[in-house]
């Protein structure tokens, strides 16, 4: 496994809980967010403030965290592309296993996938997987500015909003043909009077 940064803001040390199993210590902590946590669509941008409420449990597996991440995502709306704050307030709760425990469980054929584990390195856990994986599915697929959002033309992309009567006369090119026979040319008044 590789070696964790202690100076790293996601990167939490653990030596103080001891393994005495209901050790327990909270820790309030506000860090900038990391790269990628979100989609192209809306997004917590990188150094923006996520607040973490966590609860680190000593348990005989390792340490159990519970918590939860507060920030505000940005991105622009799916229909009129105006731009788009969003609240984030998630909850989460991992195992971290020790190192020890992990390998028994790996050796006995007791642990599910070892790619979905997290341990710790050297009483060290690193929160970013798991503080991913509880904001990335929060955020909407598709983010409006407001339900009700008509979004823009789509012959002119002028903001439906701010002009609910908009509309534009469109007429199928399939009977355009047919729309000078009842449009007043000199040709047809002169026709209609003979």
């Amino acid at each position: 496994m590789n070696h964790l940064n202690a100076r790293s803001p996601l990167v939490f040390d653990t030596k103080s809980l001891g393994r005495r199993p209901g050790s327990m210590a909270e820790v309030q902590r506000t860090v900038e967010a990391p790269a990628h946590l979100g989609t192209d669509v809306i997004a917590v941008q990188e150094g923006q403030p996520v607040r973490l409420d966590l609860r680190l449990e000593s348990v005989m597996e390792g340490v159990l965290v519970t918590g939860s991440a507060t920030a505000t995502a940005t991105g622009a709306c799916v229909r009129c592309l105006d731009p788009v704050d969003y609240p984030v307030d998630v909850r989460f709760q991992e195992l971290f296993a020790y190192a020890d425990r992990a390998a028994h469980h790996r050796e006995v054929g007791d642990s599910n996938d070892e790619a979905e584990e997290h341990q710790l390195v050297d009483d060290l856990f690193d929160l970013e997987p798991v503080l991913r994986d509880a904001v990335v599915p929060s955020l909407p697929f598709q983010p409006v500015c407001r339900e009700d959002c008509p979004g823009l033309c789509s012959e002119c992309g002028a903001h439906l909003a701010d002009d609910p009567d908009h509309h534009h006369e469109v007429i199928d090119p399939r009977w355009s043909a047919l729309q000078a026979l009842t449009t007043d040319t000199p040709s047809n008044t002169e026709e209609k009077r003979n």
